[in-house]
């Protein structure tokens, strides 16, 4: 699992995880660490980040490519979320953009595979989007962006399924000038009921379950799952 900061952890990843009974790896991109070789993973999954996949200038940026780049050489199934999502996009040749308006907050996408990619609810917390990469397909989207595609058997996403109202709150903070300068409210556009964040984890975990049946097809069963 590639963690791109102190401030983005797994949440309902790791929790799906471990609820699967699924071993993984956590690799913090930030540290330093060369990257480990994908060779003998099950999937590799990008977490989000507070950079973009054209920062190349970004030695952890660049070398996350290049892992990305071997994962879908070697038909290692990747999970991109949100700068994941992105990252993984521009591994497929696709391009990354400023969003023509930021996504902030809690949203529902047009989905046309609602088993695996449920509309949501989802957070959102992102100012760029991605292209839809070359021989991938689209499976989600808003009027904004596309939201979900899938190339084989890698997955990216826009949203992030993995966080929690918590971790996006973190980010909110972080974000106090950008979201002023918008006209917008941090905790209004976290607020949730108990009922809507369970809703949340229930979608999170059949997004994750769906990923998981179609990475494993054809490779082995992902149970030995140990993610760069």
């Amino acid at each position: 699992m590639l963690m791109h900061g102190d401030w983005g952890p797994p949440g309902l990843l790791a929790e799906w995880l471990d609820a699967r009974g699924i071993p993984y790896d956590l690799h913090r991109t930030y540290v330093g660490e060369p990257m480990p070789d994908v060779a003998g993973y099950g999937f590799v999954a990008s977490l989000g980040s507070n950079r973009n996949p054209n920062d190349t200038d970004d030695p952890a940026v660049a070398a996350e490519l290049v892992l990305l780049r071997e994962a879908i050489e070697h038909d290692v199934p990747v999970l991109g979320l949100c700068f994941g999502g992105q990252a993984l996009a521009a591994a497929l040749g696709a391009a990354v953009e400023t969003a023509p308006q930021p996504e902030l907050g809690w949203m529902t996408i047009e989905t046309d595979d609602p088993e695996r990619i449920p509309a949501g609810p989802w957070l959102e917390w992102h100012f760029d989007r991605f292209a839809v990469p070359p021989g991938a397909t689209e499976v989600a989207r808003t009027g904004a962006a596309p939201q979900a595609f899938r190339h084989g058997r890698h997955l990216g996403v826009q949203f992030h399924p993995e966080s929690t109202v918590e971790i996006v709150a973190r980010w909110a903070t972080s974000d106090a000038e950008r979201l002023a300068a918008l006209g917008l409210d941090g905790d209004a556009l976290l607020a949730a009921t108990e009922d809507e964040r369970a809703a949340a984890r229930v979608a999170a975990f059949a997004l994750f379950d769906g990923f998981l049946e179609t990475a494993s097809e054809p490779a082995a069963s992902a149970a030995a799952v140990r993610e760069a």
